[in-house]
């Protein structure tokens, strides 16, 4: 099927989205790539507040490029989900809903998703400056010593994904 939600709808939706549904997203949603997982993951370990909240976020595993004059954002393309695999159980447990990636997820992640009721975005690879439109704002919000490797929230406008996995443990792969 395919359904045009905001963040907040689409979070309300969860049990709706099947895997191979298509989605077009808008809202706000978060950056945050290997070494901004690392250090939240640390910051959660030794009991320290976190930077940004994650209660209800969809993260997006992506480096932007700097932006050109006039653009929100440079080329923004999936990171491979795989490399945040060690980090998304605990990240779906302080409250993450929805991750934005490519290629297939670990059997562990697929668990940590029914668990917590969270679902995994597919957005298409190799078109990273195409993806670039679809942002209408890039703000940064931590770590920003991290440069593209940074939390930043993109405002995000008919943003293209594919549910790869469903909360019931469903993989398009």
């Amino acid at each position: 099927m395919e359904f045009r939600f905001t963040v907040p709808e689409l979070i309300e939706n969860i049990p709706r989205l099947h895997a191979g549904d298509s989605v077009l997203l808008t809202g706000s949603i978060l950056t945050a790539r290997d070494a901004a997982h690392k250090r939240l993951s640390d910051m959660a370990a030794s009991g320290e507040q976190l930077p940004v909240s994650l209660e209800n976020t969809i993260i997006y595993y992506c480096g932007p490029t700097p932006a050109k004059p006039g653009d929100a954002v440079g080329s923004c393309g999936p990171t491979t989900s795989s490399r945040m695999d060690q980090f998304t159980p605990l990240m779906l447990s302080l409250g993450v809903k929805a991750t934005i990636g490519k290629g297939a997820r670990s059997a562990e992640v697929l668990e940590a998703q029914k668990k917590y009721g969270a679902i995994y975005l597919i957005a298409t690879g190799g078109v990273a400056a195409l993806l670039s439109i679809k942002v209408r704002k890039s703000e940064l919000l931590a770590f920003g010593d991290l440069g593209p490797e940074a939390i930043y929230r993109f405002e995000v406008v008919d943003f293209p994904l594919i549910v790869g996995a469903d909360v019931y443990g469903n993989s398009v792969f």
